[in-house]
């Protein structure tokens, strides 16, 4: 006898587990889960006889995807860089803008003046965008402190918003994302501040579940970078990076020596770096709002990465400075409009390649018998609708380990 918590029918099913499409379809399909997790998946037809469910949610024909999976994001910070963005637009470049105190610099001044409070407050509001597009699951990086206290601070926020949101959040440590300011031309010093106090104080708290880097010039060297990456290393944690978005410093074939979980943004990395990510199986995470908010015009090497089997996952990169946005949706339209994939890529880039680049493959990001029961439902007529009409919100179901969460009013 099947005896579940809930099950879900009348549904289309896509599943992203593999199947006669790119899409894992199901059609006319149903989903039950026992203890938060999915107990069984497949045709209606097919359900065991004598089953029975505690809840049974009716679909309506929509389409059940796996809830959807943000893998790069900046979203706990204080301020707005909006006169920046009208500096940019009267011919000013990022890097001019950061050399000159703005940029990073500039929402750290920001944050460590705010309250925990404040913080939770701005952050929330950004949650609640991404979960009215069917995301349970947010990866939020530090980077805005560039202090052991304020680092600490902003991962203590991400985790009370998992609590307050029925979302997992997974959390990454970037205190190597810019120079503090008291640290101007000693950025080894400050490397040593951060692989000998904050990182191992972070780690101590159980504040982070990965490591992160800006490798660039305006960034941290790749030998600086390195020096993180070891120590990481040394205390257990996986470690992704920011690589090759302004130059190539070699910063994905570095994340790969390192099994990264993802290099991300690989605007300019070299097709030696493409053949490192495939053997170490490294997930390239491809930021399209960054790339179109600051009218960059070299593309992510999409024919390389694909021809090599390397896995392409999709986030919104929500931050102040380069990519102001908290719709997941709309990262689906432009990486199929800029970048060229196919709403398949893109959708499997917000769920299962998602999942990979966070470590949770196991967990999360396909709808599969033993993953959490993390799913969203949606009023279309076909998968590709979610890449294709921005600025729609057709999300009329959340559920987050099996149980319905609430979408935000």
């Amino acid at each position: 006898m099947n005896h579940w918590d809930a099950i879900w029918l009348n549904a289309r099913l896509a599943t992203f587990d593999g199947g006669a499409d790119a899409y894992g379809t199901v059609e006319d399909g149903a989903v039950a889960a026992r203890d938060g997790r999915i107990a069984w998946v497949g045709p209606r037809a097919e359900l065991p006889s004598g089953w029975k469910a505690q809840v049974e949610h009716d679909c309506r024909g929509g389409w059940l995807t796996p809830g959807l999976i943000d893998c790069h994001t900046h979203l706990v910070y204080a301020g707005s860089r909006a006169g920046e963005f009208e500096q940019r637009l009267q011919g000013a470049s990022y890097e001019e803008i950061a050399r000159a105190g703005g940029g990073i610099v500039s929402t750290v001044r920001a944050t460590r003046a705010a309250s925990d409070l404040d913080l939770l407050r701005q952050s929330s509001r950004r949650v609640a965008a991404l979960l009215a597009e069917g995301v349970t699951t947010v990866e939020i990086k530090s980077g805005y402190g560039l202090d052991t206290v304020t680092e600490s601070r902003i991962l203590r926020v991400a985790r009370q918003l998992a609590a307050s949101c029925a979302i997992e959040v997974k959390t990454t440590f970037l205190g190597a994302h810019a120079l503090p300011p008291e640290y101007a031309g000693h950025a080894d010093d400050y490397i040593t501040l951060v692989c000998e106090e904050m990182l191992p104080a972070i780690h101590a708290a159980g504040l982070a579940d990965a490591v992160d880097a800006f490798c660039e010039g305006i960034g941290f060297s790749p030998a600086q970078t390195a020096r993180v990456f070891e120590k990481a290393r040394s205390l257990g944690l996986p470690v992704k990076l920011h690589a090759d978005q302004l130059s190539d410093l070699g910063g994905a074939g570095l994340a790969a020596h390192y099994a990264a979980l993802s290099a991300d943004h690989l605007e300019y990395t070299s097709p030696a770096s493409v053949d490192a990510m495939a053997r170490a199986g490294t997930v390239a995470v491809l930021l399209p709002g960054a790339y179109y908010f600051l009218r960059e015009t070299r593309l992510p090497p999409i024919v390389a990465l694909r021809e090599r089997g390397v896995p392409m996952a999709l986030a919104t990169d929500c931050n102040p400075g380069t990519s102001p946005c908290t719709s997941l949706l709309l990262m689906l339209n432009l990486a199929c409009t800029l970048f060229r994939l196919t709403p398949a890529e893109a959708l499997a880039g917000v769920t299962r390649h998602a999942a990979r680049a966070l470590g949770l493959q196991n967990e999360a990001g396909r709808i599969a018998v033993g993953l959490r029961a993390d799913l969203a439902l949606w009023e279309i007529e076909r998968p590709a609708e979610l890449a294709y009409a921005f600025g729609a919100t057709p999300c009329v179901g959340r559920y987050y380990a099996g149980t319905v969460a609430p979408l935000p009013a």
